[in-house]
């Protein structure tokens, strides 16, 4: 190591040398990138699920699926979201019951919320949530759609960042953290993401511009079916001032 190098800062006082640090930007391991950095949702999509690595960082029961997004020069684009008897949906035997549209505008974010498993009253729910993801995640025929919220979501405008915090009973403490892309920019990032119950979400706006999104759920709308964790973040705090004169 050089002299300059070792004195790079000597020009900083030194008491502000102290604080400074620098960014690390050496390669992580996939699971340390998907669960701290994160990474493009279109690299999911791709992801060879029967690789070790990959299939010790994903949260069961989630799916990202990729989608075809066609460009319609001079007026505008078309986006598929998914077709019932094809696809993934298809595949795991679900289909929405209701769907809804949400507008989040640019510096907001959604969450963390979740939803409740539904677990069957002679059943202990460590067992039961273990037989359905971990023992035999692809029997899809007994999972209960009609009684519990799953998401399937599609991003119609702008970036967002999404988080997923499994918070299942007797599942591994995993979390998934991805970028998606609206429609309006084209890219491999253009995806479907499927959300289960016990797993718990949260969605922040990338940069300036507002975000419109589509979702179906598996059962229609019910508050009390909705969780709130950690969601102060969707309040806005009211002026000081303001407290103390309501507070009159």
């Amino acid at each position: 190591m050089s002299k300059r190098e070792i004195n790079l800062w000597e020009g900083i006082d030194v008491g502000v040398r102290k604080s400074l640090n620098t960014r690390d930007y050496r390669a992580a391991s996939f699971t340390q990138e998907l669960s701290q950095r994160g990474v493009d949702a279109g690299d999911l999509a791709a992801a060879d699920r029967g690789q070790r690595e990959i299939k010790d960082a994903w949260i069961p029961g989630v799916e990202i699926f990729a989608r075809k997004v066609h460009p319609q020069r001079h007026r505008g684009l078309f986006g598929e979201f998914v077709r019932r008897d094809e696809g993934i949906l298809a595949r795991i035997g679900l289909w929405p019951r209701q769907w809804s549209a949400a507008r989040m505008f640019s510096g907001t974010a959604k969450g963390f919320h979740v939803h409740p498993p539904s677990i069957p009253e002679d059943a202990d729910a460590v067992d039961w949530l273990r037989r359905l993801y971990i023992d035999g995640p692809d029997n899809y025929s007994v999972r209960s759609y009609d009684k519990e919220q799953w998401d399937v979501m599609f991003f119609i405008q702008g970036r967002v960042e999404i988080i997923l915090y499994d918070i299942r009973a007797g599942l591994p403490r995993r979390t998934m953290r991805f970028f998606v892309d609206g429609d309006n920019h084209r890219s491999n990032n253009n995806v479907g993401v499927i959300i289960p119950p016990g797993v718990a979400h949260a969605i922040r706006v990338e940069g300036t511009e507002d975000v419109i999104m589509t979702y179906g759920t598996s059962m229609v709308f019910r508050p009390e079916f909705e969780g709130r964790i950690a969601s102060e973040v969707e309040t806005a705090a009211l002026p000081e001032s303001w407290r103390k004169f309501l507070s009159l």
